[in-house]
């Protein structure tokens, strides 16, 4: 492995495990029991032709973003409320343990009886991604040196400055490590949501269909295009992270 380039480390890993599916598939001889990748992705481009995929796929990639969106924002603010008064910490901290505790399917299935299912993934992606940034973004806030906020007291600098040169520097890798397990607990959780609510148009609903019709090679045609849509979400939101870090080292 050391002659092994470490870029192509994780690719000829990938390619192992390939192997290794197709290998299994090909021994249980059922597809309807284990789809091979050659199954699951030609089921997958067969599925790129079509608009109803784009439909879905776009419906649950903008509920899901949505979710994650307003639980970012929801949860930074928190967090900063928080670090200024102790008490917003004490009083949050009941609820935030117990939308950390409680399983999905037990917030679908309340959440139902009060919002349609088409809304319910952009719930679901709040309360699950909530908790995660408040923790990340307080954890990072209490990072910060309390001696360099002094100096910029000293110094008169405005609070503008003080969040470019201070706060934000010091809590940012906390935040964006909040973030990037954040992204993923949203598609997850999104996902299973619908699944559950089962709200037309949406990748939930594809996947709740191949179940019920034992359509394996379309589950997991979907769940790798999910597993796709993820990553480059995720890949997307760490080059934002980079450059607003590297924006602020340049000042």
């Amino acid at each position: 492995m050391k002659s092994i380039p470490p870029k192509l480390r994780p690719f000829l890993a990938a390619l192992f495990w390939l192997a290794v599916w197709q290998v299994v598939s090909l021994a249980v001889g059922q597809p309807i029991l284990l789809a091979s990748p050659v199954e699951t992705l030609a089921r997958l481009w067969a599925l790129l032709g079509t608009a109803d995929f784009w439909r879905s796929l776009l419906f649950t990639l903008g509920h899901i973003l949505a979710g994650f969106a307003l639980a970012a924002l929801s949860g930074i603010a928190l967090a900063m409320l928080a670090g200024r008064f102790p008490v917003v910490s004490e009083l949050l901290s009941p609820l935030l343990a117990a939308m950390r505790s409680v399983p999905v399917a037990s917030f679908v299935i309340a959440a139902l009886i009060w919002i349609p299912s088409k809304r319910l993934s952009v719930l679901i992606a709040f309360v699950i991604v909530l908790p995660v940034l408040y923790a990340g973004t307080l954890d990072g806030i209490r990072q910060i040196d309390p001696k360099l906020r002094e100096m910029a007291r000293v110094f008169r600098m405005s609070r503008w400055n003080r969040l470019r040169t201070v706060d934000l520097p010091a809590a940012l890798p906390s935040v964006a490590s909040a973030l990037s397990v954040s992204i993923g607990l949203a598609w997850k959780s999104g996902v299973a949501a619908e699944v559950i609510g089962i709200p037309g148009g949406s990748v939930g609903e594809k996947l709740y269909k191949a179940k019920v019709y034992l359509a394996t090679p379309d589950l997991f045609a979907w769940t790798l295009a999910i597993v796709l849509v993820s990553a480059g979400c995720a890949k997307l939101l760490k080059l934002g992270l980079r450059w607003l870090s590297r924006t602020l080292e340049r000042g």
